[in-house]
């Protein structure tokens, strides 16, 4: 049954005009989908995902973003087996499609669970701490990032349909802006079935979202300042889209994700029978076998030290035997096809162009036996290593990259050879390193790190929780330098500002706290009868303080402290000691004598909606207490945030002074408040 790519726009599912395009399996090569996006009203699109859904994302909170984002992770794993059940089409094995489907969801649960746990429950979002600019205090500045309000353009691969829709849509819709979605066709059906799921889970706000079952047309005319376009594909695609007159133009982000000669290192230390030697050699093979080599941050180049580079190529070759080519859906085969004929076709030619500086030690570039299916019908290849002896006297294996199951095995001299050739792919999405040696590492990484998104280092220790060279983490930079793009997507909260402006706010304390909705130095600091310890999460105001009574440190007080929690210093022990030292005049309190004693000034012990104290936040000590002196503390709410239906946490600006009105000590205070009494 062949399904047809339908386009969502403007809140409607609508066909293409004209004669729809074909696509056609990678096992069988019979033709499963088919559609187009000729006749779109790209312009309408545009304006209907600014007009309508920028205004109700913006009108959101992060919170409610970040549970909107978990609501589309749930109603994706409820349907998965109907995504994994397309993903067959696409060459994938179960594995590749768990990686795809539960991967992309998975990184829409790390990005609402970060949301929640690290974004304000706010639409605004500070950025760094206040900067003081008057002499007296009264004009501050501060950064703070808002949702643009514009649209997203995210042009996608077809190596991974779901998660490369997931991972670009999860930090955009945080963000709080609507995204246009424009999968690769030739594994459109399985994008446009998950994106159907997401539509269809009834949690989107109108124009929130909408699909490009085809080309984008003459979407780019229409672009604006306000819009992002975010890109996976190739160097000449990126080049050729970043050129577009209204990409210059009008200034338009443009995030790019593209060609990338990714490599992996063997350490001068890991010798054959090391457990890092097996470990790279497992390492390299699975990277050249996992989506059929089909991955944008799959290991083609592998360097090991020249002594080793024969039993490094032996191990390989046989790790690499036990491949099994063949039907996704066969028992026993562990590497499916490529994504079509036509990537066929394109990795042979590379690999040929490859073959004529690397000599090709494993594989048949032209044949591969095919277990459960036939091979001339689908897109199967062998894996292929290739081995170049000379890494210098090569160019190829450094700027042409055989999107498949392809890799080069080659030597280096020592370490700094090892940087430079890693280096020599001129910028790349992920690297690995396989060492025991600490001083290694540290050296290597500060020398390659500049030209590379991501390094991880894998040994004996790490190696059972590592996630390996090639897989995205969402909580982690995804992009890299020089020909991979210069973009990152993903970061955590970092992805999120992609989709963001930074603006330097300027103004009174006063009113700038009224803005970001956060207690900031030097804003009013109201006071009232009843202790803030007694009021619940709802009636605690923004910059509602406490001041205490001020309270006498004795040298008895000094002495009890000591002996009752060991902590005998000789600041706050010995008086000849102490007043050598440059920072006390004598002997001086304990700093967490005098936080235990601004505790008891300005906790109201009884049962009430203070359920914990779950800590405390930037401590500073700023001037010794000597005894005989006294304190007392201003305790002021700074912030909210809601944590669950029961509770929320409340950030408290802590600041302690002496009897002379100079600050002692500063620090924020996290306690979780219920919601009623």
């Amino acid at each position: 049954m062949i399904s047809t790519l339908l386009n969502y726009a403007r809140g409607a599912w609508v066909a293409g005009a004209g004669a729809p395009a074909p696509v056609r399996s990678a096992v069988t090569g019979e033709v499963v989908a088919q559609g187009g996006s000729a006749g779109l009203d790209f312009g309408g699109m545009l304006h209907h995902a600014r007009t309508v859904g920028s205004p109700a994302l913006r009108a959101m909170t992060f919170h409610a973003r970040a549970r909107m984002i978990k609501a589309l992770a749930e109603a994706v794993m409820a349907r998965k087996e109907e995504l994994y059940t397309l993903s067959w089409f696409t060459g994938a094995t179960r594995t590749d499609g768990w990686i795809d489907i539960e991967g992309g969801a998975g990184t829409l649960f790390t990005t609402a669970s970060k949301g929640r746990r690290e974004l304000p429950d706010d639409t605004i979002l500070i950025d760094g701490d206040v900067e003081p600019i008057g002499r007296r205090g009264t004009f501050i500045g501060q950064h703070v990032y808002t949702s643009l309000q514009g649209a997203a353009l995210h042009i996608n691969a077809y190596n991974f349909p779901v998660w490369g829709m997931l991972e670009k849509l999860g930090p955009t819709l945080l963000a709080g802006v609507p995204a246009i979605v424009k999968p690769a066709s030739a594994t459109a059906y399985v994008a446009v079935a998950a994106f159907r799921i997401m539509i269809e889970s009834g949690v989107l706000p109108e124009g929130a979202l909408q699909l490009i079952s085809g080309s984008v047309g003459d979407l780019f005319d229409h672009l604006t300042g306000q819009d992002v376009v975010s890109f996976t594909g190739s160097a000449d695609t990126a080049a050729k889209l970043q050129s577009h007159p209204a990409i210059v133009r009008e200034a338009v982000r443009f995030v790019a994700e593209r060609d990338s000669l990714n490599a992996s290192v063997l350490g001068p230390d890991a010798a054959p029978g090391s457990p890092e030697f097996d470990l790279f050699v497992k390492e390299v093979a699975a990277e050249m076998t996992t989506k059929a080599g089909q991955k944008c941050t799959a290991i083609r180049r592998a360097f090991v030290p020249a002594a080793h580079l024969d039993a490094a190529e032996e191990a390989l070759r046989a790790r690499l035997a036990k491949v099994v080519v063949g039907d996704p859906q066969a028992e026993g085969v562990t590497m499916g096809a490529l994504v079509s004929r036509a990537q066929l076709d394109d990795v042979r030619a590379r690999a040929r162009e490859l073959s004529k500086e690397a000599r090709l030690v494993f594989g048949d570039i032209d044949h591969v036996e095919v277990t459960g299916a036939a091979a001339a019908s689908g897109a199967f290849i062998s894996p292929l290593l290739f081995r170049a002896d000379d890494p210098w006297a090569c160019e190829r294996v450094h700027h042409l990259e055989a999107f498949g199951p392809v890799a080069t095995l080659m030597p280096y001299r020592d370490l700094d050879d090892a940087v430079a050739l890693a280096n020599h792919g001129k910028g790349s999405l992920a690297l690995s390193l396989f060492t025991y040696d600490p001083a290694i590492a540290r050296r290597f990484i500060l020398g390659a790190a500049a030209f590379h998104g991501r390094i991880v280092t894998i040994d004996r220790d790490c190696a059972r929780e590592s996630t390996g060279h090639g897989s995205p983490l969402p909580m982690l930079v995804h992009g890299g330098p020089g020909r991979a793009g210069g973009g990152e997507e993903m970061g955590g909260v970092r992805g999120v500002k992609h989709y963001m402006q930074r603006s330097a706010l300027q103004g009174s304390p006063r009113t700038l706290a009224a803005v970001v909705n956060r207690w900031l130095p030097g804003a009013p600091q109201p006071t009232g009868g009843v202790h803030p310890f007694r009021m619940t999460y709802g009636e605690l105001e923004i910059g509602t303080t406490l001041n205490t009574a001020p309270r006498t440190i004795t040298l008895e007080d000094i002495e009890h402290f000591a002996a009752f929690t060991g902590d005998t210093f000789y600041a706050h022990m010995d008086e000849a000691a102490a007043a050598a030292n440059p920072f006390f005049p004598g002997r001086v309190a304990h700093g967490y004598l005098i936080l235990s004693f601004a505790a008891g000034l300005f906790v109201d012990p009884a049962a009430g909606p203070v359920l914990a104290n779950t800590g405390l936040d930037n401590l500073r000590f700023l001037k010794p207490v000597s005894p005989g002196q006294s304190i007392q503390v201003a305790l002021t709410v700074k912030a909210k945030t809601p944590r669950t239906a029961e509770y929320g946490e409340v950030r408290w600006a802590v600041a302690v002074t002496d009897s002379a009105g100079d600050p002692v000590a500063t620090y924020e205070l996290l306690t979780m408040n219920s919601y009623g009494r």
